[in-house]
């Protein structure tokens, strides 16, 4: 199975990868959690923010397979801990690629390579497009979406 989603963001690449990396963006854009990695590949990837084990639950966490500033992320990554007892066992691959186009930048995420049956695929399949417009209007505009939560 392969999610993939293009999102055009009217911002040049080098804005919208601080909204994709910095602590600030994500917080902002992943419902309050931040990233933190040495974004060295091979180095390890996790989203930390409030959840089921307080304000340090880990969402995801992961290796870091590629990253290339202003241009590529990607990391395999398995559910946090506190979501499945299977958690190792469960990953999939995101690649996040930018792209200018003129004035903006085209982005593109890939999440494929699912392991067998991950419980998380079709939250995940409806979760993206909430994430890369909240991304796509933070970037824009330095508001979030109101998703009523």
């Amino acid at each position: 199975m392969e999610l993939k989603y293009v999102f055009y963001v009217g911002v040049q690449p080098e804005q919208l990868w601080q909204v994709l990396i910095s602590p600030e963006g994500t917080k902002a854009t992943f419902f309050g959690s931040v990233i933190r990695s040495t974004f060295e590949v091979g180095s390890t990837l996790e989203y930390v923010g409030p959840g089921n084990n307080g304000d340090e639950t880990v969402h995801v966490y992961g290796t870091v397979q590629s990253f290339e500033p202003n241009s590529v992320i990607s990391y395999e990554e398995h559910p946090g801990p506190s979501y499945y007892p299977n958690h190792a066992e469960l990953k999939s691959r995101i690649t996040i690629t930018l792209e200018a186009v003129g004035t903006s930048t085209k982005l593109t995420l890939v999440n494929d390579q699912w392991s067998d049956n991950h419980p998380s695929l079709s939250k995940t399949e409806d979760s993206w497009p909430m994430i890369l417009s909240n991304i796509k209007t933070f970037a824009e505009t330095g508001k979030t979406l109101d998703f009523g939560w």
